[in-house]
This record gives structure tokens, sequence and C-alpha cells, in this order.
């Protein structure tokens, strides 16, 4: 049996352990002002995150500005150049076309030529008067002068452009050399080319006048050639051609 001192004992250790195991237990540190309360570990957990909030804050700043730059990017390269010369070239092709379409005696049409040039040229009339003949051939003639003129006429239009076509450039150059985005190079570009198509046009226009006044003096030539044949054949034919006679130079 325990005695009452043994109790007492094992009573008084028990309350030492206790104390002891509260003194290791290592107690909420906090202190208070003015009846706050403050909690340092507390405290610098609200501040690590306050630090994330704000550093994911800062990340959609920057996703905002580099979605506003690309935006900003977008709208130049979307931009129109404020430079146009479509009219000026749309009005120099009109210009040719218009002094091709005045060609003399002669048109630039494939049943016209066909026509007109079988019955001047190609099956001309050999067997009618002389003077038939020699109408035709003023006729063939006429058809080579107007067709150079027209050539001329053409030349000097094409070289009236060139003016034209130098400011066209210069501007061309200068939008292009500012553009802001790649629509706008892009359409400097289309334009360079648009002008390089008006010039091969005039071009086209050139060689094709200067091709039909050679082309229809030639003809001219070959005709004339056939005629005089014809004129000959009947100057020496029998009965008809030439006859020599007695002449006197002067009076008795």
């Amino acid at each position: 049996m325990k005695t009452p001192r043994m109790r007492h004992l094992f009573a008084a250790g028990a309350a030492m352990l206790s104390l002891t195991a509260t003194a290791l237990v290592p107690a909420p540190a906090y202190a208070q002002f003015g009846g706050i309360v403050y909690d340092p570990s507390n405290y610098a957990q609200n501040v690590l995150t306050a630090a994330r909030t704000l550093e994911q804050i800062n990340n959609q700043i920057r996703a905002l500005q580099n979605q506003a730059t690309s935006l900003i990017n977008e709208a130049r390269n979307l931009a129109s150049l404020p430079t146009s010369i479509l009219a000026p070239l749309q009005q120099q092709i009109r210009a040719t076309q218009q002094l091709i379409q005045q060609a003399q005696r002669m048109a630039y049409d494939v049943q016209t030529i066909e026509r007109e040039f079988g019955r001047q040229y190609k099956d001309a009339d050999l067997s009618g008067s002389q003077r038939t003949m020699v109408a035709g051939a003023e006729g063939r003639w006429r058809n080579s002068v107007a067709a150079f003129e027209d050539a001329l006429k053409v030349q000097a239009g094409v070289v009236g452009n060139i003016d034209g076509a130098r400011s066209a450039i210069d501007q061309l150059v200068t939008a292009s050399q500012s553009a802001t985005g790649a629509l706008q190079a892009a359409q400097a570009g289309n334009q360079l080319l648009a002008l390089q198509s008006q010039q091969l046009a005039d071009l086209t226009a050139t060689m094709a006048s200067l091709g039909r006044a050679q082309s229809l003096d030639a003809a001219q030539r070959a005709a004339a050639q056939a005629q005089a044949r014809e004129q000959m054949r009947r100057f020496l034919a029998r009965g008809t051609g030439y006859q020599p006679g007695s002449a006197r130079m002067f009076h008795d």
C-alpha cells in the first residue's frame, strides 16, 4: 500500500512533469498594443500574399501592354497608303487609246483591215483605165502618209507621258520609304507595277503604230511595182504601144 507520503511525492512529480512539458512547447509570439494584438507570423504571411498579388498585377499590366503594342502594329499594317497614282495612270492610258482609235483611213480593226487591204493592195484591180490605176496608187500613198502621221502622234503622246511617269515614281518612292506598315509598302509596290504596266502599254502602242505605218508603206511599194509592170506591159503591147513617127524640128 502506498503511504500518504508517497502519494504526495507522486503528485509533486506529476506537477513538475506538467510544468516541464509546458515550458518545452513554444507559445505563439504576439504582442498587445493598446488592446490590438500583433502577430508577427500572420503579418509576414500577409506581406507575402500582397507581394504575390502585386506580381500578378504587374504581369497582367505587361500582358495588356503587349496586346496594345500588337494592336497598334496591326493597325499600322492595315493602314492604307495615302498616295495614289491610279487615276493619272488611267488617264494617260485612255489618252493613248484615243490616239490609237484616231487612226486615219485604215483603222486598227481586223475585219476592216482584211476588207480594205484586200481591195486596195492584195486584190487591186489592174485591168481598169490608166486614170483608175493612178487614183488607186494615190490612195495607197495617202494611206502610208496617214499611217506615218498616226505613228508620230502616238509617239508624241507617249513622250508627253514621260514627265507624268517621273512625277509618279517620285511620289511612290517617297511614300514607300515612309510607309508605316506592310499594307502601305505592298500598295506602293503595286502602284509601281501599275506604272510599269502603263509604260509597257505606251511602248506597245508605239511599236504597233510604227509597225502599221511600215507595213502599209511596204504594201504600197509592192502594189506600185505590180502596177508599174502592168503599165509597162500596156505601153509595150503590140498595136497599142508606142509607135515611132517622123517629126520635124523646124518649119520650112
